[in-house]
């Protein structure tokens, strides 16, 4: 499994070889209405159809973002939250769903993800457990900032019921959204809910509120009238959060403001899973296209930095966003994350079709 980070790192433009993007249809469907065509499933939200500005130019963003273009998706229902504790532990104690990160790890399947001649970790590494973020001890420099080791560790026991190992407790924490899922496992969930995840495509779209082509879910300003918008670092990362407002780290569903569809936390607070395989060319691939309708994604998977580990895409940023490191917290950032991985500040949402004539 890959140590990530979900910061900016340097990709080139040409990294990896073109696979054509998987496009469900060839030809724009009609407009569809902006009102929602059935009663609302609970706890979800209607994103009409309709094409809309995917991705970004702006020369400040990560080379993965771009080039902006223009893409078309049919309606659909999408969850107002973040998968929370309490909704994946009705899930779990209704089939016993054991989640990856509960697992003990398989070293055979493990090596296949990692460069040859990778050696083995010691036994006591190669059992159930998950990432977790630990503050630094004091200021990084830039070489140290490299180093992801300086603020994550595997922690034995970590998943999603003990957030920050075997000692924590999701106890009286029902309405935080859950981590240390793995993208089978926020499959899994979605199949037992009759949902499934969104496409990067969807995901945007929702996330995006109804504006067109902003930096932020809001708008262009990161605090207007000086009010935090959404849950990222507050201070100097990776050190000690100042805590600005109330939450240090995570923090529940629904503690900041909703964007133009009514959706919650669609960014900060934690990253959330998509369908789509990761290639940091994708955008480029379909920007070629022209419009591109109802986009699934790449055939496969390819990051040059990490070449023999399958990713999925993940949107949104999380509360280690940052401007001094990264600064995920737009609707067009994107990154890709090892399918295996669970970690502190990663979950998902979950998206429904409408029903059918």
């Amino acid at each position: 499994m890959a140590l990530v980070c979900g910061c900016d790192q340097t990709i080139p433009p040409e990294a990896g070889s073109p696979a054509p993007s998987v496009v469900a249809e060839t030809a724009a469907p009609a407009p569809e209405p902006a009102t929602a065509p059935e009663a609302a499933p609970e706890g979800m939200v209607w994103v009409a159809g309709g094409e809309f500005l995917m991705g970004t130019n702006d020369a400040k963003a990560h080379p993965a973002e771009k080039p902006a273009h223009r893409v078309l998706v049919d309606g659909f229902w999408i969850d107002e939250t973040e998968v929370t504790n309490a909704q994946f532990r009705r899930f779990v104690e209704e089939t016993g769903y054991v989640t990856v990160a509960e697992r003990p790890i398989d070293w055979e399947e493990m090596k296949a993800q990692l460069p040859p001649g990778t050696p083995k970790p010691p036994d006591d590494q190669l059992v159930p457990g998950s990432l977790v973020f630990h503050p630094s001890a004091g200021y990084l420099s830039i070489e140290q900032l490299e180093d992801l080791s300086n603020w994550w560790r595997w922690t034995p026991g970590a998943n999603w019921r003990h957030p920050e190992g075997p000692d924590d407790s999701i106890e009286g924490k029902d309405d935080y959204p859950v981590v240390h899922v793995a993208h089978e496992d926020a499959l899994a969930f979605a199949a037992w809910a009759g949902k499934r995840l969104p496409t990067e495509a969807e995901w945007e779209k929702a996330a995006r509120g109804g504006l067109e082509g902003k930096t932020f879910g809001w708008g262009d300003v990161f605090q207007p009238d000086g009010k935090r918008m959404a849950n990222t670092w507050q201070g100097r990362f990776p050190m000690k959060s100042e805590d600005e407002d109330g939450f240090p780290l995570i923090a529940p569903v629904k503690s900041f403001p909703p964007n133009g569809l009514g959706l919650y936390d669609t960014i900060g607070n934690v990253w959330e899973w998509c369908a789509d395989w990761y290639r940091p060319d994708a955008y480029r691939l379909d920007a070629d296209s022209g419009l591109v309708v109802n986009p699934r994604g790449p055939s496969e998977s390819f990051d040059p930095d990490e070449p023999y580990q399958p990713k999925r895409v993940t949107r949104g940023g999380s509360y280690l966003c940052s401007s001094n490191f990264c600064s995920n917290y737009r609707p067009s950032a994107r990154r890709g994350t090892a399918t295996d991985s669970g970690m502190s500040h990663l979950g998902f949402r979950c998206v429904k079709d409408p029903a059918g004539p």
